[in-house]
């Protein structure tokens, strides 16, 4: 019994090496195309997380290079972790940052999903690929870039605004002076230009729907809404929630270029354009403290974490079929 035992465990073995080796001769292919986002993340992102190691040192250059350097450096404990949070302006950049994030979550979900099914209800596909191309665009335009459109628009001499203004007799407005205007020019730039992107995602979504169930709906006497309301949203919405997580995740983060090269740095605007991105670059310049940077980076990092599973826990609680984990 005991060799019949024996002889069906290693018979179990060998089929199931077997099983592997085949599955992997299969999938080679695959693996091979992954490969190089695979040595990517190992490079740019796994290797760099021992520098978090700095958030916990008072870093200095010492010879030998970086890594000599790093092992030299005297701890310091959660000391750099201060800068953040016993400054005075740590409830400004704060609210900033998760106030931004929010109205950006909210509004870009609406404006991509609307969007997303505006295109998929045209008629005529041509002119939809022309609309979705040029939606597209501005996602790859860097924020220098468009810091100077802007500032063609808003600038207080030449600026079109000013000057169209100007034409009806209405005082020219000192755009870069006056903080009230700013909250609603970042959020309209950064929809205008992560617009595309959602829109692109959700109506790859909606595209690949069967459209059986539209010809259903329709025999059935389903008006359009009701078919946008009953299977659209519906079936994109997997995809909704997964996107919403991820940018929860990222509440803590602020688009850099943004809040700093859009306001062209202006002082008096501090109010409204600093957020914790800004404000460490700021510090950095100033002081040249990398263990204060990788701290921020770190509290950045674990805060988007604690975020990402707290919200997937919750829409698991409600929906347990559409969560990210």
């Amino acid at each position: 019994m005991e060799l019949k035992v024996n002889k069906k465990t290693k018979t179990q073995k060998i089929s199931k090496s077997k099983l592997k080796t085949s599955n992997f001769k299969k999938n080679l292919f695959f693996l091979l195309m992954v490969l190089p986002g695979f040595i990517w993340f190992v490079l740019f992102s796994y290797i760099p997380m021992f520098g978090m190691v700095l958030a916990f040192k008072k870093f200095r250059f010492f010879k030998g290079g970086f890594i000599t350097s790093v092992l030299k450096s005297e701890w310091v404990g959660f000391d750099n972790f201060k800068f953040l949070f016993t400054s005075q302006d740590a409830w400004l950049i704060t609210r900033n940052t998760i106030f931004y994030n929010l109205v950006f979550i909210i509004l870009g979900l609406i404006f991509s999903v609307s969007i997303a099914i505006a295109l998929n209800e045209m008629l005529n596909k041509k002119t939809a690929k022309v609309f979705q191309t040029l939606m597209l665009l501005p996602h790859f335009l860097s924020w220098v870039v468009v810091s100077y459109f802007v500032f063609s628009f808003l600038s207080t001499d030449k600026g079109l605004l000013n000057l169209f203004l100007s034409s009806f007799g209405i005082e020219r407005i000192s755009w870069y002076m006056e903080p009230k205007y700013w909250p609603y020019i970042l959020t309209f730039m950064n929809i205008w230009k992560s617009t595309g992107l959602s829109t692109v995602i959700y109506l790859a979504a909606i595209v690949g729907l069967d459209k059986t169930c539209y010809e259903a709906a329709m025999i059935e006497g389903a008006s359009k809404w009701q078919q946008i309301k009953y299977i659209t949203i519906p079936h994109i919405k997997p995809m909704m929630i997964i996107l919403t997580i991820l940018a929860i995740g990222r509440i803590f983060r602020a688009d850099f270029g943004l809040f700093y090269q859009v306001p062209l740095n202006s002082g008096p605007l501090y109010s409204v354009t600093n957020v914790i991105d800004t404000y460490v670059y700021r510090g950095l310049m100033y002081s040249g403290d990398i263990g204060m940077t990788t701290a921020v980076g770190l509290y950045q990092s674990v805060i988007g974490l604690i975020l990402i599973l707290t919200s997937n826990y919750i829409i698991k609680r409600i929906d347990s079929e559409n969560t990210l984990l």
